[in-house]
């Protein structure tokens, strides 16, 4: 007797498999992609070689992503998905809201000796992407991250009364600058703790003291 629910399940793992390969090109394409984009940049990199470099063919590239700008803006946003899980975990290793804040502003400026992060996100982001892009995919990741750091060491009372929406940003556009004197630098890793000591200056203006309750 025919059973209907055999066919289901049938096409039911015909359609996980066929969506679990296209998963897995997606990934190839990507993990490509942020090699070839992190060393040679994005005007130097043809979706051509990023097709080549996944194994894969040109035609499945232009099918999971469109065009190159499309492609780049998934690592992209990769890249903010990694650094803000990063951002994550190191300030929930400390044990107050502050030491979280300076935490993750620590980490975030070690990222950015990482060359392929510090020419995707620092360099080539903006002008691929543009501002507007860039930024609101900023407020889905590494941003907010800072901004809820900010936020629970309002809570706590360890900064400073103030605009705390205003305060995240402005701190966040320093570190970002920082990132870029690192991205300029010669010598990165010899810049990093004079550019980090001095971010940490900045955000050290926001901490509540016995001298400054307020």
């Amino acid at each position: 007797m025919f059973d209907p629910n055999v066919l289901s399940r049938g096409d039911e793992m015909a359609r996980r498999t066929q969506a679990e390969r296209s998963d897995a090109t997606s990934s190839k394409l990507v993990s490509a992609a942020r090699d070839l984009f992190g060393r040679d940049g994005y005007a130097a990199t043809s979706i051509e070689t990023v097709a080549a470099a996944a194994g894969v063919t040109k035609g499945a590239a232009y099918h999971h992503f469109g065009n190159k700008a499309a492609l780049f803006r998934r690592v992209f946003i990769h890249e903010q998905r990694q650094i803000s899980a990063a951002l994550e975990r190191a300030a929930g290793e400390e044990p107050d809201s502050w030491s979280a804040l300076v935490r993750g502003c620590r980490t975030f400026l070690g990222h950015c000796l990482d060359p392929a992060f510090r020419r995707i996100v620092l360099l080539d982001g903006p002008s691929v992407l543009g501002w507007e892009a860039v930024r609101e995919i900023e407020y889905a990741h590494t941003l907010r991250v800072l901004t809820e750091g900010i936020r629970a060491a309002a809570v706590d009372g360890n900064v400073i009364d103030g605009d705390l929406t205003a305060r995240s940003q402005l701190i966040f556009g320093a570190l970002c600058e920082a990132g870029m004197l690192l991205a300029r630098s010669d010598d990165p890793a010899r810049a990093l703790p004079v550019v980090a000591a001095e971010a940490e200056l900045l955000l050290s203006s926001l901490a509540r003291t016995p001298d400054r309750p307020a």
